[in-house]
């Protein structure tokens, strides 16, 4: 019986015959037709002018090596054209776009104000000079996309921290922040006008759902950063067996967040200051870890969640807060912070930063926000000079 097999074989088609009674034959057949390859034009080309193969395959490497060093290049400028953001560009990165290129440092500004005062935008200031390779976002409450355009030429604290180039500032719109998490039911529910503490709610939830969704380090607005964070899944103790949640820091996605986030809606109490914010850290890090206090400087770790000896942020506990606008003897060095709560919750707003009293913040707002020390300055020597004016 014959059996007529086509055979591919580079530039040709190879007949094979077999026939199934003579086995050996049709082996010594398929061997034949397998070893006849008939070369294609450009191999035969290439054989008989090796010199040139070779100086052809130098051309392939080099031009791929260019195409390779032309997206590093792109790759190396992205955070410049990507920081290079304003707010009055009608142009800008949507947040999703900015947060997508992860390690973002967040601030939330809950309040309807848009003016931000020195000591917010000093925090902003001070994270994006620390962290220069990370986008540093404010996001504002009171803050449209309209008003967006207008920025820079109403509000002086907009064209300060916009001139700096991974510095962005975004409206914060909670019900798009919440989309595909436990806490868009509650806030479809909750009624704002009714809760006691509704712009302390409001940014627990918030910051938990943008930490959770792209990752990051989320900073209450009256921290201050003197260096780099080093842990990357952290939560900040406020004292011994005690979590803030003014800073803390996470992949995205991390579970510990989402935990968080159900709790936060089976728990709710608008009623009790802090039941959705350190009291929720607290209460869900003792369900993973048996918290033991701190003894010198070190950290404890558990679950691989790092929770950061009470110096890190905390060197001056709540009940002393006022003394960061003292006159220190000598000024503490806090070798062992990453940065500093200046508790503005506890101030009240009722101190403030000013020039020439040579107070601590002062002299923190002269190391770490230098631009926001500058403004703060001009505008106590145009008030002063406007004051002589009036009183001649």
């Amino acid at each position: 019986m014959l059996q007529t097999v086509w055979v591919s074989s580079p530039g040709s088609w190879t007949l094979r015959e077999s026939e199934h009674h003579h086995e050996g034959r049709q082996r010594s057949w398929r061997c034949r037709c397998l070893r006849t390859v008939i070369q294609h034009p450009c191999q035969r080309h290439v054989r008989k002018r090796p010199g040139k193969a070779r100086m052809l395959r130098k051309i392939q490497i080099c031009l791929c090596f260019c195409f390779v060093s032309g997206i590093l290049y792109e790759i190396s400028l992205l955070s410049s054209c990507v920081f290079n953001y304003l707010p009055m560009s009608q142009h800008y990165l949507t947040p999703e776009q900015v947060l997508n290129l992860g390690k973002s440092i967040i601030f939330l500004e809950t309040t309807e104000r848009l003016e931000p005062p020195p000591l917010v935008s000093c925090s902003v200031e001070s994270a994006a000079r620390i962290y220069q390779d990370r986008a540093v976002i404010l996001f504002m409450k009171g803050l449209t996309n309209e008003t967006a355009l207008d920025l820079n030429t109403s509000y002086a604290a907009f064209s300060l921290l916009s001139s700096m180039k991974n510095v962005f500032i975004f409206p914060l719109q909670m019900e798009t922040v919440f989309q595909e998490t436990p806490l868009l039911q509650w806030y479809n529910q909750v009624v704002p006008e009714q809760e006691k503490n509704w712009v302390h709610v409001s940014s627990d939830a918030s910051r938990l759902a943008l930490i959770w969704k792209y990752g990051g380090i989320y900073m209450d607005t009256d921290v201050i950063s003197i260096r780099p964070i080093p842990e990357r899944s952290f939560l900040a103790a406020q004292k011994s067996r005690f979590s803030s949640n003014g800073i803390f820091g996470f992949p995205a996605r991390h579970k510990f967040i989402w935990d968080c986030m159900e709790n936060f809606v089976l728990k709710y109490n608008g009623n009790i200051w802090g039941n959705q914010g350190p009291f929720l850290m607290t209460r869900m890090l003792k369900t993973l870890c048996n918290l033991t206090d701190f003894e010198g400087t070190e950290d404890h770790s558990c679950q691989n969640i790092s929770f950061l000896n009470p110096q890190r942020f905390y060197p001056i506990p709540y009940p002393a807060w006022s003394r960061y606008y003292q006159v220190w003897d000598e000024s503490p060095s806090f070798n062992h912070s990453y940065a500093l709560h200046l508790w503005n919750f506890m101030n009240h707003n009722r101190k403030a930063v000013v020039a020439g009293s040579n107070t601590l913040a002062e002299k923190l707002y002269k190391a770490y926000c230098p631009t926001t020390y500058e403004d703060l300055i001009q505008n106590a020597k145009q008030r002063d000079f406007t004051g002589s004016e009036d009183d001649v």
